[in-house]
């Protein structure tokens, strides 16, 4: 069998026919050259898959079968030894009915794929054919997302260091071993120490060989919790915007709201959560074997049994990365410190059993630890149904609101703390509450700038339109570029794009601690035209709006809510899909420097702003001097 790419495809033709208003049928002809066939529905044992469409728009709906017409004759293919196969010869059609939900496009991309062959020649066939839609409205998405202005690699001034993403990367690294520590005193995990060191003086018939064994081990805990973050890799390699989509999809942070109140149920003592019995048993039995591989089950079997303490601290931490700006590399790194903390102590006390006469005693202690961490999940749980609420515009989770159940949930710590007699951290948990009663109100102290991130921003609230207690900045065009642009043109102001998100915390960071400093929200408010555009807006574009937008590399993405619509916008335009993001650009559209994410130095974002305004300057005095 020869494998070519000069052979010619089949010469190909579209066509469709309206049904009804969203109801279309979908016709391919195919003409073959002379001598070459394609291959049409076989035995599955051939493995050769048959000719099919395929649809670039997921929210096509296909109904009925695809049916074919043709000549098909049974052959003993020669590039399959002679085997019997069912093809198609010279002039074939493939038709299917589709439904088309919501806007009709006046064109539909559909892909072709399949093989054809000749006897000798053997030719995979994966090509697209664009049909035009009767009734289809069209759309120039080029001029409504691209901008032509945008010079990317060559802004007008470049007068800002870049941030270091390794600052990020290592806070999540230190963030992950907190967890690890944290997971460390549970009651799943901390009774299992001695075990270990028991399991370890056993076998190890040498010093040298125990140290080996228990090096060994602690590295096998930190590689099984490092490996656990691979997959979401391999996710943001096929889509950049996956990540975000899934940690601010509504539906993913209700399931999370769901989980996280069974966690915190089950450390509250109602039930316990375990993973399937047969895989914990399996790694056990497997763990019990000799040699290096038996270590390792040993440590596939740690981090099983105590899932039912580690999986909420982990699960915290997971979602905390999906909606930060490194996505699956913050992922990696956060998981590394977590198995590195969990993996020290198991290795140095297998390494130096001598060492746990030192630990204390498993005892009343760790039931508290549990309790405490019950009332922590219990509060993250409603963090997840505040990023549904807000993506969605609900309503039902208003800033106020999130924060009155936060202080019931830390009175409640509070008054279990000290009726357990511990004294220390019950006031700890008091102060934490009354911290967070002047949130309830209006003014400059509502902005609990400590907590930024965790509520809902201060514009979400419950005192109707009244947004003059947010001491910070109102953007000039909400959600609007074309607006910006309009006023920038009229006012000889640049525009200050800030792609943000309802569920994005280092934006509420950014907006609550850094805008609201004088020297920056005067800077912005006196010389910017700001525009807020929220990437995670789950809100339907109109139909008229709605559309397939096919991206600089080809890929077709269908458009249906705002949030999509700026999502494609600034990955487009700036290559890049993280929030926030802030981006200057002139009344021209022109880039004036380098787009900069997160900042929470306020001397840097500052210089940062000045280096824009600058450029700005510049550009004007320049085109009214000619």
């Amino acid at each position: 069998m020869l494998l070519t790419s000069n052979a010619q495809p089949p010469h190909l033709k579209g066509y469709s026919e309206k049904v009804s208003r969203a109801e279309y049928r979908i016709l391919v002809e195919f003409d073959l050259d002379k001598g070459w066939y394609a291959y049409a529905e076989n035995d599955p044992e051939n493995g050769i898959p048959e000719v099919k469409l395929g649809w670039s728009d997921s929210s096509v709906q296909p109904s009925g079968n695809l049916l074919s017409k043709g000549k098909l004759d049974l052959i003993r293919d020669p590039i399959f030894n002679g085997k019997k196969t069912r093809v198609y010869n010279d002039h074939f059609s493939l038709s299917q009915q589709i439904k088309i939900p919501g806007i009709i496009p006046d064109s539909l991309v559909i892909s072709i794929r399949g093989f054809t062959a000749n006897g000798k020649e053997f030719l995979p066939m994966d090509t697209v054919l664009s049909i035009a839609l009767e009734g289809g409205t069209e759309k120039k998405t080029g001029d409504k997302i691209r901008l032509t202005g945008v010079d990317l690699p060559h802004p007008k001034a470049n007068c800002l260091t870049k941030e270091k993403a390794n600052a990020g990367i290592f806070s999540l690294f230190l963030l992950g071993m907190a967890g690890g520590l944290i997971a460390l005193l549970t009651p799943c995990v901390f009774p299992m120490v001695p075990a270990t060191v028991s399991f370890f003086t056993n076998r190890s018939k040498t010093k040298k060989e125990g140290l080996r064994n228990g090096f060994f081990y602690g590295f096998s805990i930190f590689g099984i919790y490092l490996l656990a973050s691979v997959p979401f890799h391999l996710i943001g390699n096929l889509n950049p915007e996956i990540l975000n989509s899934i940690s601010t999809n509504a539906w993913v942070n209700l399931v999370f709201f769901a989980v996280f109140l069974l966690f915190a149920l089950s450390f509250f003592g109602l039930f316990e959560i375990r993973l399937p019995s047969n895989f914990s048993n399996t790694a056990g039995a497997r763990g019990n074997a000799g040699s290096l591989v038996g270590i390792f089950f040993m440590a596939l079997t740690l981090a099983t049994v105590s899932f039912s303490c580690t999986g909420p601290i982990l699960g915290t931490l997971l979602v905390g990365s999906l909606s930060a700006s490194g996505g699956a590399w913050q992922l990696t790194a956060g998981m590394a410190g977590f198995g590195l903390a969990l993996a020290l102590p198991f290795a140095l006390f297998a390494m130096f059993p001598g060492w746990m006469k030192r630990i204390p005693k498993s005892g009343g202690w760790l039931d508290t630890v549990k309790k405490v961490l019950a009332f922590v999940e219990l509060a993250l749980a409603f963090k997840f149904l505040s990023n549904a609420d807000l993506v969605q515009h609900w309503g039902i989770l208003k800033r106020e609101i999130f924060i009155g159940i936060w202080i019931v949930i830390s009175a409640s710590l509070t008054f279990y703390l000290f009726s357990c007699g511990r004294l220390v951290f019950g006031v700890i948990a008091m102060i934490f509450t009354i911290s967070l009663l002047p949130g309830l109100g209006k003014g400059a102290r509502a902005n609990l700038r400590w907590l930024s991130g965790f509520p809902p921003p201060l514009t979400y609230s419950v005192y109707n339109k009244d947004a003059n207690h947010q001491d910070g900045l109102h953007a000039d065009a909400i959600n609007d570029y074309a607006k910006a642009l309009e006023l920038s043109r009229k006012t000889g102001k640049p525009i200050l794009i800030d792609f943000t998100g309802w569920a994005c915390v280092n934006c509420r960071k950014m907006e609550e601690q850094v805008w609201t400093k004088p020297e920056i929200g005067d800077l912005i408010k006196n010389n910017f035209i700001l525009v807020s555009l929220y990437v995670d807006d789950r809100k339907k574009l109109p139909s008229s709006e709605q559309m397939n937008y096919i991206s600089k590399e080809g890929h077709p993405k269908f458009i249906e809510s705002v949030g999509d619509f700026w999502a494609t916008f600034e990955s487009e335009n700036f290559r890049q899909v993280t929030q926030p993001l802030y981006v200057i650009l002139s009344p021209r559209g022109e880039l004036m420097n380098e787009p900069v994410g997160y900042t929470p130095d306020i001397n840097i974002y500052r210089q940062w702003l000045d280096c824009g305004l600058s450029a700005s300057k510049t550009i004007s005095s320049s085109s009214t001097l000619r």
